[in-house]
């Protein structure tokens, strides 16, 4: 009999990344087999427009409404319904200092524990550092989606190395879809808007490319995220579109407000002539923005952040220094005069294996090994 799956993380219809990762993995583990269920995260609230949950994906079994105090008990009473608990971890979702209180959920398990890290700083805070070292030495396992990411967990933080595991963050399939034409270049960035996604680089380098003829056009796709909606409102993309403005290039950037359903950014990324990730971050081991990009097989100009220095190496993009427009110019320039390179850069940066069914096949390798380790436990209580 099939094992079945809880799955704790913020989900759709809520919009963010990792209610996007989760969902997708969740489908693809359970395969549309019944039995498996997902615990609600609700660390903020952004559904508007949401992207809707495909028929396969599991239904929400229980809801944590993190503003409410002691939700974590309700959360592993509903995780030890499964066989697995697959528990996604970003410092931001959880409450209590440093997102302290996903401990006491993971403390709770009676049934194998996977914590999938999508962050994992070089220099944490003391309370950072303390909540990742003890989300390590309860759990059973820890996955990192990049060797980044693994090798910094391994060497920077006091954790059993055994407990680690890398599977790389999945994508979607792109074989054999065709690729929009279109009369000009056109370069992409899409995901959450905040400050520290570097537009503002993008558009200065786009500033540089006024003498290429046909002018490319720059999508922005995606909302603001919501925690900078909240506090801030739409002051970054506002100032976004003045600098546009004061740079002329303005009648070149489509701003695309929206959350794209998966269909409807495969063939957005399909119609990319180049992907442009302008992160200011030095720390982000994890970009599903990127492992999207490679899979589709676009090139890709990239900030020099961990995980672009790691997947780019082997070649399906060009690495350039942080907020640094003439390198990027350089760097975009370089791809546009490159005729049938998306082409030649399919295949490259992972392939196969960086398939949603591929990825969620080795989750499930992972999960019955941990499944396999518990029973001589069980047997031995048991017989006690």
């Amino acid at each position: 009999m099939p094992a079945t799956y809880g799955f704790l993380s913020t989900y759709p219809p809520t919009q963010c990344g990792l209610a996007t990762f989760n969902a997708a993995l969740a489908t693809h583990l359970t395969g549309g087999a019944g039995g498996s269920g997902v615990v609600r995260l609700l660390a903020y609230e952004n559904t508007s427009g949401g992207i809707a949950l495909d028929r396969a994906a599991p239904r929400v079994v229980h809801t944590w409404n993190t503003d409410r105090a002691g939700g974590w008990v309700a959360a592993a009473t509903a995780l030890n319904c499964f066989d697995v608990a697959i528990i996604q971890h970003e410092y931001g979702i959880y409450p209590g200092d440093a997102g302290a209180e996903v401990l006491p959920v993971l403390r709770a398990l009676r049934v194998p524990g996977i914590v999938v890290l999508h962050t994992v700083l070089a220099n944490p805070d003391p309370l950072q550092r303390e909540v990742l070292e003890q989300i390590v030495a309860t759990a059973d396992a820890v996955v990192t989606m990049t060797d980044t990411a693994r090798q910094r967990l391994s060497t920077r933080y006091d954790v059993d190395q055994r407990k680690i595991t890398m599977i790389p963050h999945g994508a979607g399939s792109y074989s054999g879809a065709p690729r929009e034409e279109h009369d000009r270049p056109h370069l992409l960035t899409w995901g959450l808007l905040g400050p520290g996604k570097g537009i503002e680089w993008a558009l200065r380098a786009l500033a540089h490319l006024d003498d290429v003829r046909p002018r490319p056009a720059y999508t922005v796709a995606g909302r603001t995220h919501p925690h900078v909606l909240e506090q801030q409102g739409d002051v970054y993309r506002d100032s976004l579109k003045e600098l546009a403005a004061d740079l002329k290039v303005d009648d070149c950037v489509r701003w695309s407000d929206v959350y794209l359903e998966p269909a409807e950014l495969s063939r957005l990324i399909r119609s990319a002539d180049a992907v442009v990730l302008p992160y200011d971050s030095t720390e982000q081991v994890t970009s599903g923005v990127l492992i999207e990009a490679v899979a589709a097989g676009i090139p890709v100009v990239a900030t020099e952040f961990p995980h672009a220095v790691e997947l780019l190496a082997d070649g399906p993009g060009l690495l350039v220094p942080h907020q640094d427009p003439e390198a990027m110019a350089v760097a975009i320039r370089h791809v546009l005069a490159e005729p049938g390179l998306p082409g030649r850069l399919a295949g490259l940066g992972g392939g196969p294996t960086l398939r949603w069914p591929a990825v969620a096949a080795r989750y499930q390798a992972l999960a019955a090994r941990l499944i396999a380790a518990r029973r001589p436990l069980a047997a031995a209580t048991i017989s006690a």
